[in-house]
């Protein structure tokens, strides 16, 4: 009787010639491959962000079309001691933008030039929700009693 582990466990020593692989050495260097080319792509790939949702703010990245702002200059209300860093684009709740010297701490931003970003104008031809109401009265199947 065999006490030890199946005959077909045991692979015994490759010879560097062997053209067979491991499938777990198969499937990490398919893993290594698939990760690098996709870093490799990323650095072509543009993303474009909308934030339209009310009461959203604060920093925007962007991709290769910037959205339309309020100043055509970025404001920056302390210089950096160092090098000036790469402008930012932030929507802020209205007045931020007028008073950023006072705001630009909560979003930690101060030394940071800022575009600040328009927000979109609510669209009037787009119909509202309509909630449904009722008017048949009471009766059987409405709800009522």
């Amino acid at each position: 009787m065999r006490t030890g582990p199946p005959a077909e466990w045991a692979t015994g020593p490759r010879s560097s010639a062997d053209p067979v692989m491991p499938v777990k050495h198969q499937l990490f260097c398919a893993a290594v491959l698939a990760v690098a080319a996709a870093v490799a792509h990323a650095t072509d790939v543009g993303v474009s962000v909308s934030v339209s949702q009310p009461g959203v703010y604060g920093r925007i990245d962007i991709g290769h079309t910037p959205p339309p702002v309020i100043y055509p200059q970025p404001v920056i209300i302390v210089q950096p001691v160092h090098a000036v860093p790469q402008p930012v684009y932030m929507r802020v709740p209205p007045g931020h933008a007028k008073n950023w010297a006072k705001h630009c701490h909560k979003y930690n931003a101060c030394s940071t030039p800022v575009y600040f970003v328009k927000d979109e104008p609510h669209h009037p031809h787009k119909p509202k929700p309509h909630h449904h109401h009722d008017h048949r009265g009471p009766g059987k199947g409405h709800g009522h009693h």
